[in-house]
């Protein structure tokens, strides 16, 4: 190996010693790291066009060191032997051919895990359909087999391979290997840039990259077409582990590939990182997640349960039976004492609607979806604003079964267009304005589009039942909710119709609601309960981008209007009743009989001046997250009694709800009935959120870390990704927080780490005063605290048992909040922003 090489190999951390050339009557390169475990599966790995093997340094570095790992340079390609003349083709058929050469002369056998991307992933497939009885798994990475149904092939690849531009832009000059690392997507090193592209410097090196793009065939006349056909075909016989890891943001294998491919290995795992592009190998931890894919279908070591075994209160069982969530809002509908009560109430239309008129207009909007082409298990993307008309798309989609995808506008525009691009809608059902945002942007690629009002234009009366079916099965899907998006991009969380029956059955247990009660949800996805509970609801006059915008004359207005009983708003919205409180006559809130708060932790000062505000109210934080509510819950009366401890108090556990203390981390796990399903297309997140223990049981990471007092009493002290961890532990944030913010003055602080990992320093970011505004604002100026602060606050903290020193106290005149409920505060960003002030910036 000339010393180019080796040097060129240690800039992306690959060993020069595993270099190698084997002679197949053709020298070849390969990249061959030892594995330890001679019983642990080979993953062989398949670069594609215009790369070569040093495409998988990552994993080749990272993945577990029990498998040997071989990823061979295609002929033509990398550093292995040009053999083609220019012009020529090298063809699929013949490159399997190689492949088997290739393997056997490495001295590889059976139980194989073939990896592809790109072009590499059509051979992985192909040559994994030819040899079944030797392949224990297969990965594919941002690649096809065929052009999906209604689609066209990806246009910069029928632009590479238009006749006058092919051999201009594949070897004459280095335009197609130059452009591939910078395709849309995360940013790569210079250094694994000038390593993709050094084996392609002359024209001559360049004849396998221009041989790769002519063998792809547009038509059915193309030599490889059927070839490749029925690798297509077939591949779905393979009856092994698969796993899809795809970049979203893939100009040429887009999500329609990603979703051709699910269809055809109907057992194949997705897991989807919407923020890479093409060379997903690179952008995504691809050892991380191939590694925990290995141990869990294809390695045959047992996993170590990460859950504890010690015995825990037993969980409630479920009632048996299912009650659908429109069956409640049927009974009402159909009662003549009932029917023609006010079902929904719109603050901001000033609209109201009956039971009878809500039932009637579900039906409708039900039977017009069918008759627009929406099937029994299609996703339909809800793009309409909250109000009466939400309320009646989503139950009309699950009177026919679609499952529903609700990401609120709270995402803001670039979250929302992600969410709905990442689901995979069949449908979008929307106002004029997010149809054309959905249309423009390409939100939802090959969806229906529906304008809502077209729902509600036909006679409302005589929908055939014929046209509306029976209804969902309980176990069926029934939506895609998206989390807020605070600790990284929002995810897609599946529930069915039974878990969100049980969800509706728990809140209804836990907050004693009856027929009599009445709803106000100032956060809109929490109004959806309202019909499922058969009880009358409201959603105030509020901007829903920015929760924090309500005001007491808002809040106050809607809670007359239907008489409330219940109110529910995030404690940024709370704040903002409080301080426009001033002045306004509040007789409906004063007979509120419960408020309840949720999103973020919520400080007691600010429940006992809503107590003053609502005197008649028990005041609850319930404690919960998108993937299950409720899990716990705590009145102000409890929290004044339990007092500071170390973090927040969130109560006891709710009945039918179990919570465990994950001992390796301090993480709270969670199981329920009213669990979700899952994440939506992660499948590595979902592998690693929600660990099995030796019974069988499926349990949720919450990401929050906590403990459980003598009592049974969860608190909560922070997330597991806000960890400081300094040189001697891990220090969770939210205790240092609380302490902070009794001194005087500290209306917010957040707990961030400062330098590398493992030796951090703990910096207190203060606010003194609360931004007004729209709530939701990512506010910049940040500097040092006065002395005197720094002195209280460092007072504070070191009161608390145990607590590492502070090494400076910021202030920052509007924390970065989450922009659903204006109340999580990023403390990613802030962190960044200390760093860079600490750091002379």
């Amino acid at each position: 190996m000339t010393p180019q090489r080796a040097h060129l190999l240690s800039s992306v951390g690959i060993d020069p010693a595993w270099s190698r050339t084997l002679d197949v009557g053709h020298r070849v390169h390969v990249l061959d790291r030892p594995g330890t475990d001679p019983e642990a599966p080979t993953v062989v790995c398949l670069h594609g066009n215009p790369t070569w093997s040093v495409l998988w340094a990552p994993l080749l570095n990272g993945l577990d060191r029990r498998h040997r790992v071989v990823a061979p340079d295609h002929i033509d390609m990398g550093h292995s032997a040009r053999v083609t003349p220019p012009g020529g083709v090298r063809r699929y058929r013949q490159r399997l051919d190689d492949l088997t050469m290739i393997l056997d002369a490495c001295g590889v056998g059976s139980r194989l895990v073939l990896m592809g991307h790109d072009w590499g992933g059509a051979l992985a497939a192909g040559w994994a359909v030819h040899h079944p009885d030797r392949v224990v798994g297969l990965l594919l990475a941002n690649t096809g087999l065929a052009v999906p149904e209604g689609r066209r092939a990806p246009w910069l690849i029928r632009l590479a391979a238009h006749r006058p531009l092919l051999d201009l832009v594949t070897r004459r000059t280095p335009v197609f290997v130059a452009a591939t690392p910078r395709l849309p997507g995360r940013p790569i090193s210079a250094a694994m840039r000038a390593a993709l592209a050094a084996p392609y410097r002359r024209s001559a090196d360049r004849v396998g990259v221009a041989g790769f793009v002519a063998d792809i065939p547009f038509d059915d006349s193309h030599p490889t077409a059927a070839d490749l056909a029925q690798v297509a075909d077939t591949v779905g016989s393979l009856n092994v582990p698969a796993l899809l890891v795809w970049g979203g943001r893939d100009p040429v294998f887009n999500d329609s590939f990603a979703a051709d491919l699910t269809e055809r290995i109907a057992h194949a795992e997705l897991h989807r990182s919407p923020e890479a592009g093409h060379l997903s190998p690179i952008e995504v931890d691809l050892a991380g997640i191939a590694g925990r894919w290995l141990v869990s279908t294809v390695s045959t070591v047992p996993v170590v349960p990460s859950v504890p075994t010690v015995p825990t209160a037993p969980a409630v069982e479920p009632e048996p039976g299912h009650l659908s969530a429109w069956a409640p809002l049927e009974t009402r509908a159909t009662d003549p004492v009932t029917q023609h009560c006010l079902a929904f109430h719109d603050g901001a239309r000033d609209e109201s609607i009956t039971f009878a008129e809500l039932s009637a207009r579900v039906h409708q909007m039900a039977g017009a979806l069918r008759s627009a082409g929406v099937g029994h298990g299609d996703r339909v993307a809800v793009a309409v604003p909250p109000g009466i008309d939400l309320v009646a798309v989503v139950y009309a989609c699950w009177r026919i079964g679609a499952v529903t995808v609700i990401a609120d506008r709270g995402l803001g525009r670039r979250g929302l267009g992600a969410a709905v691009r990442s689901a995979r809608v069949a449908a979008v059902v929307g106002i004029g304005r997010a149809l054309l945002a959905s249309r423009a942007l390409g939100w939802a690629p090959g969806a229906i589009l529906i304008d809502v009002s077209s729902l509600t234009a036909g006679d409302a009366t005589g929908v055939a039942p014929a046209l509306l079916g029976d209804g969902p099965h309980p176990d069926d899907a029934a939506a895609v909710l998206f989390t807020s998006g605070a600790t990284g991009p929002a995810k897609g969380v599946r529930y069915t119709h039974r878990q969100l029956g049980a969800q509706r059955d728990a809140l209804r247990d836990l907050y004693g609601i009856g027929d009599d009660d009445r709803l106000v949800a100032a956060f809109a996805p929490f109004s959806l309960f309202g019909p499922a509970l058969a009880i009358p609801t409201a959603i105030p006059d509020v901007d829903v981008t920015a929760p924090a915008t309500l005001t007491a004359a808002a809040l106050e207005a809607a809670c007359a209007r239907i008489g409330a009983t219940l109110v529910f708003a995030s404690p940024a919205a709370l704040t903002n009743v409080l301080e426009t409180a001033g002045g306004v006559a509040t007789p409906a809130l004063g007979r509120v009989r419960t408020v309840m708060s949720a999103g973020a932790p919520i400080p007691v000062p600010l429940l006992e001046r809503m107590q003053r505000l609502t005197p008649s109210a028990s005041l609850h934080t319930p404690y919960g997250m998108t993937e299950v509510l409720p899990v716990a819950d705590i009145d102000l009366d409890t929290l004044g009694a339990v007092g500071p401890g170390h973090g927040v108090c969130v109560g006891h556990r709710v009945d039918g709800c179990e919570v465990r203390i994950d001992p390796t981390n301090s993480e709270v796990l969670i199981a329920a009935p009213w669990c979700s399903a899952g994440y939506d297309r992660l499948a590595d997140t979902q592998r690693q959120a929600r660990p099995v223990d030796p019974d069988g049981r499926v349990w949720h990471r919450s990401g929050d870390l906590g403990h459980l007092d003598e009592s049974g009493r969860l608190w909560i002290e922070g997330r597991v990704v806000h960890a400081i961890r300094t040189a001697t532990s891990a220090v969770s944030p939210v205790p240092l927080e609380v302490a902070a913010e009794r001194c005087a003055g500290v209306s917010r602080a957040a707990a961030v780490g400062v330098g590398p990992a493992g030796a951090q320093q703990v910096v207190m970011v203060v606010e003194v005063t609360r931004g007004r505004g729209r709530g939701r604002g990512r506010g910049r100026r940040i500097g040092l605290a006065s002395l005197e602060l720094t002195g209280q606050v460092r007072a504070a903290i070191g009161a608390v048992g145990g607590s590492p020193p502070v090494a400076a106290v910021l202030v920052a005149d509007r924390f970065p909040v989450d922009v659903r409920h204006n109340s999580k505060i990023d403390r990613t960003l802030l962190a960044a922003r200390a760093q860079r002030l600490l750091a002379g910036g």
